[in-house]
Parts: C-alpha cells; structure tokens; sequence
C-alpha cells in the first residue's frame, strides 16, 4: 500500500500543477481579451440618410478623418427611413465595444416621447460628441409663382387642402416647424414625407410638390436655379441668403431652429473608447475641408465635447416634450 502511494504522488502532483496551469490560463484568457487594442476592426457608423445628401456627404469627410486617426476602416451604413430614427435601435442592439456608432438627429430623442418603442434615447445611447448645426428653409421651385411666404399663405387660404408640402419625414423638424405655423394660421395642407433630402429636392426640383420645408442639402439645388428660398428658419439672415428673410422677421417668434446632431455609440461603451472617439471626431470635423463642406450646405459647426453634449441632450429632450405638449403631439400613456 505504502509503495503504490509512493508511486503515484508525483503523478498527483504533476496532475495538481496541471489543473492550476489550465484554469490560470482560463482566468487569464478573458483578461488578454479585454486589453487587445481598440479597435481591432473597422467602425461601423449608421448615418439614418440616404447616401448622396449633404449629412451623408459631410460625415464621410468625418469618417476618412477618423480613418487616419484610428488606423482602421471606418464603414458608412446608411439606414434611411422613419424620419432618421432607425439609428437608435441599431445602436442598442450593438455591442457596446466602440465598433458601432451612429450619427444621432433630434428626431431621434423626438420620435421617443412621440411614439410608444422599445428604445430610450437616453438610457440606450451613450453620446460621444455634438458636430453640426442646420439652417432650415422654405422653399418651391423657381416656376412657382410663390415669391413671397405671404403668398404662399394667400393661396393655401383660397385652395384649403391642396397645399403640397414636402418634409424630411413625419416628426422630423420640417415637418414639426410647418406643421406648427400652418397649423397656427389655420391653414390645411397635405404632408408628403420623404426619407431623405436627395429624393425630397428632386421631387420640389421636378415640381411634384408645391413647396417643401428643408435643411442643409438645398443649397446646390438653389445655386443651380432649381430652387427658390422664401425664408429660413435660423435666428438671424443667413449670410449666404442675406435677402431672404427669418420667419422670427415675418412674424413667427418661436420659429428658430438649427436642430444640431452629433454622434453617439451604445450605451455601456467603455469610457476610454468613447474619448478616443470624441478625439477622433473632433479633429476630423476641425479640418478645413469638412468646414469647407458643411458650408457649402449652409451647415455650421457647433461643437460640444462628450460632457457638454450629455446635458444638451437631456435640454434638448425637455424641449421637445415642451413643443410637441403644444401640439398635442405627445405619445398617450399606456
């Protein structure tokens, strides 16, 4: 008996420091993955748009600077539809690992408090960095013969219903911003939504529509004489267009709106990954030529760092519960 343990202590032994080498190396394995370098992939980012209009073009500027910052691809995913929203769901259901973000409008935290979904802007997205403002416009094609808002407005009075009016898509700011003075003056019109500013500018340039409520991408259509501008709807004249007037000029106070987006990643991102991409962003949308480009759509910078962009959008939200309060607009509690 004696001579048989003898015998198989060492074996126990080498038996024993086996194990222990196995579940050390198990233990350590998690360990070695989660301290791999970031990122270890190309970055999806959604952009909510069609491809080829102006915030589409713009955030490709931003993702080519991403590129040489981080060393990887960064690949644009368009998601077009539901007024630019579909990017929230896509966003909570990522992996929280800074290799999915997602170009974040207002619409997104509007539809929210629109709409019963399965997603929370504010508890499912974790915002990185606010890029860009918007100038908004009303516009008809250069064959209308509305030279003047106040025409418009004649018209539509004398012809109730027949209005055409073109928007970005239902909830999204065009067409909260018409809906709210039209609705204010009394005046029926029928809405046509669209899923994008590229399919909406051809069908105002082709004259499908009377008249179409927009932002940033109506820029070239104007310079080509497509196009016709009867107001904006930014705080002061736009340099660009110092000729046409404010609606807050013609009389609508409350009509001020630039609705800036930024970008954002799933909630649960790690905090470092989510400041290595705040510095990546920025310095791209720094560069001289994505400025030149958000110009050249009437878009401007306003850019606000990850802290400031987390209390704007807690703002903003408050502010969008307050418009749509006024226009009875508010999902109904279930």
């Amino acid at each position: 008996m004696s001579k048989t343990s003898a015998h198989q202590r060492p074996i126990r032994r080498r038996t024993l420091l086996q194990a222990a080498g196995a579940a050390a190396l198990a233990l350590s394995w998690p360990q070695s993955r989660a301290q791999s370098p970031w990122p270890s992939r190309p970055i999806d980012l959604i952009v909510p748009w069609p491809a080829g209009g102006a915030t589409d073009l713009t955030i490709r500027l931003l993702a080519e600077g991403m590129e040489r910052s981080l060393g990887q691809a960064v690949v644009v995913r368009n998601k077009p539809g539901a007024g630019g929203t579909l990017v929230a769901p896509l966003l909570k259901e990522a992996a929280a690992d800074g290799h999915t973000i997602g170009q974040v409008p207002v619409t997104v935290y509007r539809h929210a408090l629109m709409r019963t979904v399965d997603w929370d802007p504010v508890r499912d997205l974790q915002p990185i960095i606010q890029v860009s403002g918007t100038t908004f416009g009303l516009l008809v094609p250069t064959e209308s013969p509305f030279r003047h808002f106040k025409d418009l407005v004649t018209w539509a009075r004398q012809h109730p219903g027949q209005l055409s009016m073109g928007s970005t898509g239902i909830g999204t700011t065009p067409h909260l911003a018409m809906e709210e003075i039209l609705q204010g003056l009394g005046i029926q019109y029928i809405h046509v939504p669209y899923k994008g500013t590229a399919d909406q500018m051809m069908a105002l340039a082709t004259n499908q529509l009377m008249a179409g409520m927009n932002s940033t991408g109506f820029a070239p259509w104007i310079e080509q004489g497509k196009l016709r501008l009867l107001s904006v709807f930014s705080a002061e004249r736009s340099a660009r267009w110092p000729q046409v007037p404010t609606m807050r000029e013609l009389g609508f106070e409350q009509a001020v709106y630039t609705s800036p987006w930024g970008m954002a990643a799933p909630r649960g991102t790690p905090p470092e990954v989510v400041r290595r991409l705040h510095d990546a962003i920025r310095q791209a949308a720094f560069e001289e030529r994505h400025q030149k480009a958000l110009h050249s759509y009437d878009q401007h910078l306003e850019y606000l760092n990850t802290e400031q962009y987390q209390r704007a959008v807690l703002g903003t939200v408050e502010r969008e519960r307050n418009l749509l309060q006024r226009m009875n607009l508010l999902a109904k509690p279930t």
